[in-house]
């Protein structure tokens, strides 16, 4: 029945370990001799090849692999979990690019290819310049808590009644915020002038900001450094995004009916295409529901043909 449904699918998508849709007679160049059309994503922990194509591997396992889990958390402690299941998610959106970048191609060639994902791969994609750092410098980069190493000031602040994040990073914002918290003595500092020498003095800039935010209710920073058009954000619970009114407006907040007729809120479709935009059509079905109509299409077909 799966050589049947490959035969006229556009993309096959499998998650097992290497070596297990071969073991089911189902090999992907056996399916895309009968179909060359067709596109298969693999995704699995390591990949298809390498010496550990054939460890189990999970998402959590990936994000310590992938260097993400060493950067988690603060400094001296334990590495933290980032709160998600973020090597999945990571791994099903590389997924999803390599399958888009394979149809492409494939209104030019006609044919169909394998896509490879490996979970730690998908990790070690968003790491940024954590490898060339090593390389250039010898450089490990740890974790920094709530700071962004290197861009100063970038983190989050305690108010009376809860934390904000502050990115007062850029040159004429710096100004801006230090004109805003009282300290114009450090915005009129040329030492301060640049991100090179503000990171020099992180935690006397970090200890300045606290000092102001430690005074004042989230609302109160926020409409401060509104106004002083400095990048500054609430900490969001759900509570707060389910409320928020842009949220809202943007359409990210998507009512469903349940099947018992029940109201749920769900995230709404990213990204917005202006031509074409998603829709929601249906709820996300549950297992197996499916199947009868899948193989009954598929025995009419058969019956179709003779």
């Amino acid at each position: 029945m799966v050589r049947e449904l490959a035969l006229e699918a556009d993309v096959l998508i499998e998650n097992f370990r290497p070596g297990a849709l071969e073991g089911f007679g189902l090999a992907p160049e056996a399916l895309m001799e009968a179909n060359p059309r067709l596109i298969v994503l693999r995704v699995s922990g390591y990949g298809q090849t390498g010496p550990y194509r054939d460890k189990p591997g999970f998402g959590v396992v990936a994000e310590a692999m992938g260097g993400l889990r060493h950067l988690s958390g603060e400094p001296g402690r334990v590495p933290v979990r980032v709160g998600v299941s973020i090597g999945d998610t990571l791994a099903a959106l590389h997924g999803v690019i390599g399958v888009l970048m394979a149809l492409h191609e494939r209104g030019q060639s006609g044919r169909g290819q394998i896509i490879d994902v490996a979970l730690y791969e998908a990790v070690f994609n968003c790491m940024e310049s954590l490898l060339p750092e090593y390389s250039a410098f010898g450089a490990v980069r740890g974790p920094a808590g709530s700071a962004l190493p290197g861009i100063a000031p970038s983190n989050a602040y305690a108010c009376r009644d809860g934390q904000v994040l502050v990115a007062g990073n850029g040159d004429s914002i710096f100004r801006r915020l230090m004109t805003a918290i009282g300290r114009e003595d450090l915005a009129a500092d040329p030492a301060l002038a640049d991100n090179t020498g503000r990171v020099v003095r992180v935690q006397e800039i970090d200890a300045a900001i606290g000092a102001w935010t430690a005074g004042r209710t989230v609302d109160e920073v926020l409409a401060a450094l509104d106004a002083a058009a400095v990048p500054v954000g609430r900490i969001y619970t759900a509570a707060d995004i389910a409320h928020d009114p842009h949220y809202a407006a943007r359409e990210m907040l998507l009512p469903v009916t349940m099947a018992d007729g029940s109201t749920l809120t769900v995230p709404g479709i990213v990204p917005k295409l202006s031509r074409t935009p998603g829709s929601h059509r249906r709820n996300a079905p549950a297992l197996g529901q499916d199947t009868d109509e899948v193989l009954a299409a598929l025995r009419a077909k058969r019956e179709a043909e003779g």
